[in-house]
């Protein structure tokens, strides 16, 4: 497992060009017949018969008779190396006659079959559960950057001379940034030819090295500048992430690698102000973005070293360029080739930059859940900016200590995942059919528990913050909004990508824009609203808004099918 990490990394891949692939080597790159092995004869043959590699959707019962009829490269296997074709009428793979106005002469890798080891959901459950954790490790390491700010916005104020609302803008440019990122990165990611891996080392090593310029910003607005560039080239984990998890993880088990996934989200904004708390009560403001910078700089070195990539569509293409480089012949090909030689310069522009806009305005389901995640996400960083007030004001924490007051949200955290899991592992499970499929409404379960909890935690938050009742008791209400946040994203993202799953990294790159739009500016009249409404009756506010959305779920859950059943983009044969 630790040679195949090392070689599918960026370093091992750089080794490999370097070495002319002489290190590290692949299966095919050792045994040159191999190719026989990795060709799809059926898909070749659907291709060669009408310029498709799937089945032509009127065929007649002559091109069937002719398709099963011919005999393919293994049927004819005499086990000599390959030494190239001269025939062109027919084509040697599957052994079909190509036909002259619709066929075209190509040979089809694909997948050796559903055991294949190279293909992402195979890898042996130790890759698949530490790659999960290097992708948790570098959503952490981006999501700590929001929180890990807050905590010296005062010494930001002092330092620059600025009030507070300006200087809320160093973590609302931030979260800004990683909404917008994803809406370029993460569909490029599924482009066949880049893949994840170099989306998430070159924009991770670019967010490493503006933490420098950022904490040595000789201005206030080269602050916020390079905030905002830091949170934008930090954005792909955010998006690009869960699709990461759906890369290696059948629909049965997703909702497990999601959950991890979230774990991480979660232990960012929760872990930011404990971390940043005693660097700037120590040192100043600059400390919180060294440490972000030492933190991120290590999860950088450690991907680029042990992080494989894990997109289907490029580990197929590489594939493929490598067979075509061993026989010397260009009619090798794969179907993500294929599909992206139709692709214009248009279509490009089309699919990053349009396409996870489109799908969260033309589609009613992604809309509405799009909308649901982004008010929690909203309503969680308008009431993060109570903690100070509740903390520091009426309870007399010093700022390291206010750190810990976050804690309570990670314990409900911790708590819920136990209970997500039993409950995915007793009940959900026996709800995919012999397919291993399940209809995605289900997924909405939790959600629909989950809905009551953000009010559930704003009243007794808001209401149990005063003098006269212990500082435990506000800390346990916080733990309220996890069971709510966590239970809602596993419950949303795991529908998202079932609803969607062509479309998997656009839908969860529409859902960072619309949710970090929400984070973005919900804390700049964060502070005015709890001094002029107090915590009690601010809280309350928040509180009402959840409740108005409660209903989302127990909709879509009704309605959903039908809602997919009309839409061009969403799966619906379940």
């Amino acid at each position: 497992m630790v040679n195949d990490l090392i070689r599918d990394s960026a370093f091992g891949q750089i080794v490999r060009l370097a070495s002319r692939g002489r290190i590290f080597p692949y299966a095919e790159e050792l045994d040159s017949s191999l190719w026989k092995k990795f060709v799809n004869e059926e898909k070749s043959g659907h291709i060669a018969h009408h310029g498709d590699t799937n089945a032509a959707e009127n065929g007649s019962e002559e091109e069937e008779e002719e398709l099963s009829a011919a005999q393919g490269v293994r049927a004819r296997e005499t086990g000599q190396r390959y030494s190239g074709f001269s025939g062109r009428e027919v084509n040697e793979v599957s052994g079909v006659k190509v036909d002259p106005e619709k066929g075209k002469d190509r040979f089809v890798i694909d997948w050796y079959g559903d055991d294949d080891p190279e293909n992402p959901r195979n890898w042996s459950r130790m890759k698949r559960f530490f790659v999960t954790f290097e992708i948790v490790f570098l959503t952490f390491s981006v999501y700590i950057g929001s929180a890990i700010y807050t905590a010296g916005i005062t010494s930001v104020e002092e330092t620059f001379h600025v009030s507070q609302v300006p200087a809320t803008l160093g973590l609302t440019l931030y979260v800004a940034g990683y909404g917008l990122g994803p809406m370029v990165f993460a569909p490029m990611s599924e482009i066949p030819y880049i893949g994840r891996n170099p989306i998430y080392i070159t924009t991770l090593f670019v967010f490493v090295l503006f933490q420098i310029p950022t904490a040595l910003a000789s201005n206030f607005g080269m602050l916020l500048a390079f905030r905002f560039l830091t949170g934008l080239f930090g954005s792909p984990a955010l998006a690009t992430g869960g699709a990461t998890i759906a890369d290696m993880y059948r629909p049965k088990k997703q909702a497990y690698g999601l959950a991890i996934w979230g774990i991480g989200a979660i232990c960012g904004p929760v872990l930011g102000p404990l971390v940043g708390g005693f660097a700037v009560q120590a040192e100043g403001w600059t400390w919180a973005i060294w440490e972000l910078m030492w933190l991120s700089g290590f999860c950088w070195v450690f991907l680029v070293f042990l992080l494989p990539e894990t997109s289907s569509t490029n580990i197929l293409y590489r594939r493929t360029k490598r067979i075509r480089k061993i026989t010397g012949d260009a009619r090798f090909t794969c179907e993500p080739e294929l599909m992206a030689e139709q692709m214009t310069g248009k279509d490009i522009a089309l699919m990053t930059l349009i396409r996870p806009i489109t799908l969260n305005f033309t589609e009613p389901v992604v809309f509405l859940l799009n909308l649901y995640i982004a008010l929690i996400y909203g309503l969680l960083y308008i009431w993060f900016e109570s903690f100070p007030i509740v903390f520091i004001e009426t309870y007399h924490f010093n700022l390291g200590e206010e750190g810990l007051a976050f804690l309570g949200l990670l314990v409900g955290a911790l708590v819920t995942l136990v209970v997500l899991f039993s409950w995915l592992h007793w009940v959900q499970e026996k709800q995919y059919n012999e397919n291993g499929d399940i209809i995605p409404e289900k997924r909405l379960q939790p959600a629909m528990v989950g809905s009551f909890f953000i009010p559930i935690c704003l009243f007794w938050f808001g209401w149990s913050a005063r003098p006269s009742i212990h500082w435990i008791m506000p800390i346990v209400g916080s733990g309220f909004f996890s069971v709510a946040a966590f239970l809602l994203f596993n419950s949303v993202l795991p529908y998202l990508s079932d609803a969607y799953p062509d479309y998997t990294a656009s839908v969860f790159a529409g859902n960072d824009l619309f949710r970090s739009s929400f984070g973005a500016g919900f804390p700049l009249f964060a502070s005015a609203m709890y001094t002029r409404l107090g915590v009690g009756w601010a809280s309350s506010l928040l509180a009402f808004l959840g409740i108005a959305f409660i209903p989302i779920p127990f909709v879509l859950y009704r309605y959903g099918a039908k809602l997919r059943g009309m839409s061009k983009l969403a799966k619906k044969d379940f």
